[in-house]
C-alpha cells in the first residue's frame, strides 16, 4: 500500500491432533477465501499426512483404525456445506455453531440431519470437552508459531515459498514437544535454565554433603578430646 502496509495475501491452516497437541497438516490459503471454503483443503491435507504415517508399522500400531474420524473448529467453519460433506465421508464434526435465528430447512433434509447431529454432539460432555482441548492446543501451536516465533508477517514471495517456511515452522514447534516430553524443556532458553537448575541442585547437594562431613569431623574430635581427659593414664602414672 502506498504508506507502506500490505494487505493480507495469505492465510495459514493447522490441523493439530488433540491428543498430542503435535500439527499434523499446514495448508496456506488465499486470505480472501473464507473458512468454510478452505477447510476441505487442510482436512485433505491431514488425512494424506496421516495416510502416510498409517504405512510404518511401528506408528499404525499406536494409532487407531480410522485415519481420521472426528474434526473439530471454531464458529468459523460453520456451514450447512462442510457439515453435509464432512457427514459423507464418516467424519464426525464438532464445529461450534453461530446463532443464526430460525433456520428454513425446506429441501435440505440432508444438511438438516448434518446440522442437527454436529449441534447434538457439541452439546454433549465429550463435544464440550473437545472445544475446551481445541481452544489450549490450537490456539497454543498458533501462539508458538506466530507470537513467539514472529511468523505473523513474512516476507517472502508466492504462495510456495511461504508454505515451505510454514512447514519448517510447524516441524519445529512438533521437535519442542519431543524435547519437552524427553528433557522437559522445549526452547534453548528453557534449556539453560534446566541446566542453571542442575548446577544449583548440584551445588545444593556439595554444600549438604560438606556440611555432614564437618558434623562428623567435629563429632569425632570432641570424642577424642572427652575419650583423652577421661583416660586412665594420668591416674596410673600419679599413683607410681
Amino acid at each position: 500500500m502506498k504508506d507502506g502496509r500490505t494487505h493480507l495475501a495469505y492465510k495459514a491452516e493447522h490441523a493439530v491432533d488433540l491428543e498430542t497437541g503435535a500439527v499434523v497438516a499446514v495448508t496456506v490459503q488465499p486470505a480472501d477465501r473464507g473458512d468454510t471454503s478452505s477447510l476441505g483443503e487442510t482436512v485433505q491435507e491431514a488425512m494424506d499426512v496421516l495416510a502416510d504415517v498409517m504405512e510404518d508399522e511401528e506408528a499404525a500400531e499406536q494409532m487407531s483404525d480410522e485415519v481420521l474420524g472426528e474434526i473439530v473448529a471454531d464458529k468459523g467453519y460453520h456451514s450447512n456445506a462442510v457439515l453435509k460433506n464432512q457427514e459423507a465421508l464418516g467424519i464426525r464434526t464438532y464445529i461450534s455453531e453461530p446463532k443464526r435465528g430460525r433456520r428454513n430447512w425446506r429441501d435440505k433434509a440432508a444438511e438438516r440431519h448434518a446440522t442437527y447431529a454436529n449441534r447434538r454432539r457439541v452439546k454433549g460432555p465429550r463435544g464440550k470437552r473437545l472445544l475446551r482441548c481445541r481452544g489450549e492446543l490450537v490456539e497454543r501451536g498458533f501462539a508458538h508459531c506466530y507470537d513467539t516465533g514472529g511468523m505473523r508477517r513474512t516476507h517472502l514471495r508466492g504462495r510456495q515459498n511461504i508454505g515451505k517456511r510454514l512447514l519448517v515452522h510447524a516441524a519445529g514447534s512438533n521437535l519442542s514437544l519431543l524435547l519437552r516430553r524427553e528433557l522437559g524443556c522445549g526452547k534453548p532458553r528453557g534449556l539453560q535454565g534446566l541446566a542453571r537448575r542442575l548446577f544449583a541442585l548440584f551445588g545444593g547437594l556439595l554444600g549438604r554433603c560438606a556440611a555432614i562431613l564437618e558434623l562428623q569431623l567435629a563429632d569425632q574430635h570432641e570424642w577424642r578430646l572427652w575419650n583423652s581427659s577421661n583416660s586412665p593414664l594420668p591416674s596410673l602414672a600419679a599413683a607410681a
